[in-house]
């Protein structure tokens, strides 16, 4: 083989002017400000985030529930949109994803209706004599247990307790110790289970809710921070203090640690700033404020967000069926595009359009996101130049879609040449990685 072109190598004189200690001062002053880092801001767990979160009244929670409600939304598309057509033209998809999101929809609430579900002891189910909720919290343990156990569960369950305001934090107490007992009794807590603290207002309920699973676990000699929960963001004081500071974000370090996601509360949260009833809705300005700093408060923590619901249901003529189904849809792929990847749902005949929108989303932007980070793992150019933070976004957009159905593993790895442990590696960087590029 011939020999090339002769490179030129240019000796450059390197010097500097700081004393070699500079640097270690430097690093020794800043090293509780990188332990703090460390602990406040972990990055997200990396693991699956349901696309939404179904509440089922206690009293109404049944050991075919998950399927029940499956079903339901089966029959609504049938009833309402029984080929891929209709329901294109009822939510305005295009003729490309027509036939792949129906199919994706229909082929998910046969195999996974649900994919978080909460039992209710607050809102939905109200108050209660106090053997009524007792018994209830006994039964939702073992047809949760039984559930799990069966393979019929959704992959996320849990119960939704009483907040722990005066007025009814004994009753909360007693029932989320109940069900956690019944689990206990019945085999031990599931790896998806999931509590939710409804109305929380100040930093302090969120440390009494540390310092009650605590003793849970020590009771059980569970392995300490076993539990987690879900803290709920339903009214301004949640917000925004009386000294002006964000408590959402003392909620958060006030969970040390425990803090699963933060969840809005669309009704509660827009009565308690007295919008009317008639515009209480997840897009109105006050949810968008306080989402957003529910967000910047939650960002780098691992703490998740979640929107909240519409209270439009999908039930009648075909006519309002299908409004209903258009408003959840428009909703929904409004959240997400606002990185809100999560939301509640109400009735089973949200679930067709939560999926349909899901998916929708993700298969819009799956041939783009799949190019860019092909194109970076390669290090080729293309006509976006893409730094280490936009190859996290775009790897964990690929792997939302894969986690909900939206995609598949064999089409993102043909697209990407990416195994799924690749993607995860490029969607949780070490913090360095980050700040390279920009």
């Amino acid at each position: 083989m011939g020999k090339g072109p002769q490179e030129t190598v240019t000796t450059e004189t390197v010097t500097t002017s700081l004393a070699g200690t500079v640097s270690e001062e430097i690093s020794a002053s800043l090293a509780p400000v990188d332990a703090e880092l460390e602990r406040r801001y972990p990055g997200d767990p990396g693991t699956r985030q349901p696309v939404h979160t179904v509440y089922v009244p206690a009293d109404a929670f049944a050991a075919d529930t998950v399927r029940t409600w499956g079903d339901r939304a089966l029959a609504a598309l049938d009833e309402h949109a029984p080929d891929a057509a209709s329901f294109a033209a009822c939510l305005g998809l295009s003729d490309g994803l027509a036939v792949p999101v129906y199919a994706r929809v229909r082929a998910k609430l046969e195999r996974e209706p649900i994919e978080d579900l909460r039992v209710d002891f607050e809102d939905g189910y109200g108050p209660r004599p106090d053997a009524e909720e007792d018994a209830a919290a006994a039964r939702a343990a073992r047809l949760v247990a039984e559930a799990y156990a069966k393979g019929t569960a959704a992959p996320y369950m849990g119960i939704r307790m009483k907040c722990l305001e005066a007025a009814v934090r004994d009753r909360g107490i007693r029932t989320l110790d109940i069900f956690l007992t019944g689990l206990m009794e019945a085999g031990g807590l599931p790896e998806g289970l999931v509590l939710t603290l409804p109305k929380v207002t100040y930093p302090e309920q969120v440390t009494a809710m540390v310092r009650l699973l605590e003793a849970f676990e020590k009771a059980r000699d569970l392995a300490p921070g076993r539990l987690g929960f879900e803290i709920q963001i339903e009214t301004s004081q949640a917000v925004l203090a009386a000294d002006g500071t964000a408590t959402v974000a003392r909620m958060i370090q006030a969970a040390e640690g425990r803090a699963t996601g933060l969840h809005y509360g669309t009704f509660d949260y827009s009565a308690c700033l007295g919008v009317s009833a008639a515009h209480q809705a997840s897009d109105h300005p006050a949810a968008d404020h306080a989402k957003a700093v529910m967000q910047v408060a939650a960002a780098g923590t691992g703490v998740r967000v979640s929107d909240g619901s519409t209270n439009v249901l999908p039930v009648g003529t075909t006519e309002k069926v299908h409004d209903a189904w258009r408003l959840h849809y428009g909703l929904t792929r409004r959240a997400l595009a606002r990185a809100y990847y999560q939301g509640w749902d109400m009735h089973p005949a949200h679930i067709p359009t939560r999926y349909a929108a899901v998916f929708a989303f993700y298969r819009e932007g799956f041939a783009q996101a799949a190019e860019r980070l092909s194109r970076y793992a390669g290090r080729v150019g293309g006509d976006v130049m893409d730094e280490p933070a936009t190859a996290k976004a775009l790897s964990g957009y690929l792997l939302r879609g894969l986690d909900c159905g939206a995609l598949d593993l064999a089409e993102v790895a043909d697209a990407t040449g990416l195994s799924r442990t690749a993607l995860e590696g490029f969607a949780a960087p070490r913090r360095g990685d980050l700040t390279v590029s920009g």
